[in-house]
């Protein structure tokens, strides 16, 4: 029995071709969306503040570079740089120790069995939906309480417990640490401590680096806690050190350059961050996207 070869019309190149130049598009917009403030940023970092008033950022006169960039470190005795160390010192250090946390906990939610369990981790997911603000001024009142408003750890202590950092450690959890490992290392005579911190967390890198860089994101931008917490020029951090100097812009014209200077040099860390860490970032959002 010969059996008959039936030919198929080949599919059509044009549709096909004009999807993909749709999407070449979308992409394309989506890009220059992104970049093209940037590139103001850049250019309007060069110019002094007759530039920068007159809208002339693309010409090649008034380029006041290195001025603006001196000037931004001695205003008012040098009060960016000790911002921009607050910053460093409550994105980074609070970052990592959130991660921490945040990995922890939910390595408790997937790998342990306790009362409770699955209500409590739907708390969780619907802390995730309540939006910061919401959370400021409560905050406000228990650290008002406790006496610590005006003072670092008014802004250090409420980074440190982020709801969807918990959700991501469990989903890495599932992910990459099996529960036959675990089981080996408890016949090898180790302890749930010891477990995790030298099992468990080893197999967590790529999900610890992925909430690290979440949470550095969230910490370096954040704006409103800080307004709430902070009345000391000194605890500042950028963003809210910024936002004073732009609000005296209009009285002071010259602060214009050096708020946009500054506005330059605050987004280094974080792209500095995913530069370095994108490798791990990947991999951990591979993981979260097949479970």
């Amino acid at each position: 029995m010969s059996a008959s070869t039936v030919s198929r019309p080949a599919s059509p190149l044009r549709p096909r071709l004009l999807g993909r130049s749709v999407v070449n598009l979308v992409v394309l917009v989506s890009v220059l969306y992104t970049l093209l403030p940037v590139l103001w940023l850049v250019l309007a970092s060069t110019k002094d503040r007759d530039a920068l008033f007159s809208s002339d950022i693309l010409s090649t006169s008034g380029f006041s570079f290195v001025q603006n960039m001196k000037d931004l470190f001695a205003i008012d005795g040098g009060l960016y740089g000790r911002w921009y160390g607050n910053s460093l010192l409550y994105a980074v250090l609070g970052a990592a120790l959130g991660a921490l946390i945040s990995v922890a906990c939910g390595y408790a939610f997937d790998k342990y069995r306790f009362a409770h369990k699955e209500k409590l981790f739907g708390l969780v997911l619907a802390a995730v939906m309540v939006p910061q603000t919401v959370l400021a001024l409560p905050l406000y009142l228990m650290a008002s309480g406790a006496g610590l408003v005006n003072t670092f750890w008014a802004v250090f202590i409420p980074v440190l417990f982020n709801p969807f950092g918990v959700y991501l450690g469990r989903i890495f959890s599932q992910g990459y640490v099996p529960d036959e490992v675990l089981e080996a290392a408890r016949m090898d005579g180790a302890g749930e401590l010891a477990a995790y911190f030298r099992v468990a967390l080893r197999m967590l890198g790529p999900g610890l680096v992925t909430v690290f860089l979440f949470q550095l994101t969230a910490i370096w931008n954040n704006f409103f806690l800080p307004m709430v917490m902070l009345s000391d020029q000194d605890l500042y951090p950028v963003s809210l050190g910024l936002y004073s100097w732009n609000s005296a812009a209009s009285v002071s014209p010259e602060y214009y350059p050096v708020v946009v200077m500054g506005s330059l040099l605050a987004v280094l860390p974080l792209i500095l961050a995913f530069a370095l860490l994108q490798r791990f970032w990947r991999s951990g959002l591979t993981a979260g996207a097949v479970k």
